[in-house]
């Protein structure tokens, strides 16, 4: 009895080591990651259900890990995005002329231009921001032929171009019409930023098979194809950008987020030379 008691402690012990081991290991990585390092993971060698949650933790992690790593990014760059207004606004303002009107005329109308873009910049940050909350959307029901005609006569007024009307979709759809005007203007800004005069410029919605979908297309510079997988990332530009460009860097960021509030997608479609169109689908809601 003795001997089997005995026995039967050491393969009891042996069983709960192999046992306790996974929790053993998910103290040791827990206590291993900080905010500085979050690579750390649980090792992972069954197949039961402590693996399943070293898995899942394992998972959570690496979800953890991107979501800094993307915070830490967009921070140091909204921080060099604002470094160059603010050193152009105190660069002229220390080197002005007390005693030259005409100096201090210009100066204080290029302090307001870089305060103005400064402003414009924090209000896209805000609504990239204010894009995670649930009330982001203000869901109506919207005529499209009208709304469409509603996004052509507003681009018209941002350059001269030769502003065209491709098509209207017919029907109603339930969308935040702001918002949408909000993505179309910042497509519509991209193409005049892309274009020159002569060049055509063109609006058009369409409508089918549960699905709506509106578009900007352009006959500018086009946009190259290692370009057309980072412009919709914040503060990217195509490397063909005309030079002069005051843009915040996050105009399609804006129009991303505000296709996948309504569940839907924005892509390009575009050649080096032949123009590009952006176009946004949605699905139509009941």
């Amino acid at each position: 009895s003795v001997l089997g008691m005995i026995a039967a402690l050491v393969l009891a012990w042996v069983a709960s080591a192999k046992v306790l081991a996974p929790l053993r290991w998910f103290t040791a990585t827990a206590r291993s990651i900080s905010e500085s390092d979050l690579s750390q993971r649980i090792p992972v060698h069954a197949k039961d259900e402590l693996a399943d949650m070293a898995t899942t933790f394992n998972e959570m992690m690496d979800r953890l890990e991107a979501s800094f790593s993307t915070q830490r990014n967009f921070i140091n760059d909204a921080g060099h995005e604002l470094k160059t207004p603010i050193s152009i606004v105190r660069g002229h303002l220390e080197l002005m002329d007390d005693n030259n009107p005409e100096e201090i005329n210009e100066t204080v109308a290029l302090v307001f231009d870089e305060l103005d873009r400064i402003s414009r910049f924090v209000e896209d940050l805000i609504l990239l921001v204010k894009a995670e909350r649930l009330d982001f959307l203000k869901l109506e029901l919207v005529d499209i032929e009208n709304l469409s005609l509603e996004f052509f006569n507003k681009a018209k007024a941002l350059a001269t171009r030769n502003w065209c009307l491709d098509k209207t979709g017919k029907g109603k759809v339930v969308l935040d019409r702001q918002r949408l005007t909000q993505a179309m203007m910042n497509l519509a800004q991209n193409a005049v930023q892309h274009t020159i005069t002569p060049d055509t410029i063109a609006i058009g919605s369409s409508i089918s098979e549960g699905e709506v979908k509106f578009w900007v297309r352009d006959t500018g510079e086009g946009i190259n194809l290692a370009d057309q997988q980072i412009i919709f990332e914040r503060f990217a530009r195509a490397s063909n950008s005309r030079a002069g460009s005051n843009g915040t860097g996050l105009g399609l960021s804006i129009v991303k987020v505000i296709a996948q509030a309504h569940h839907g997608e924005v892509i390009v479609d575009s050649l080096p030379g032949k123009g590009a169109t952006f176009s946004i689908f949605l699905p139509v809601r009941e």
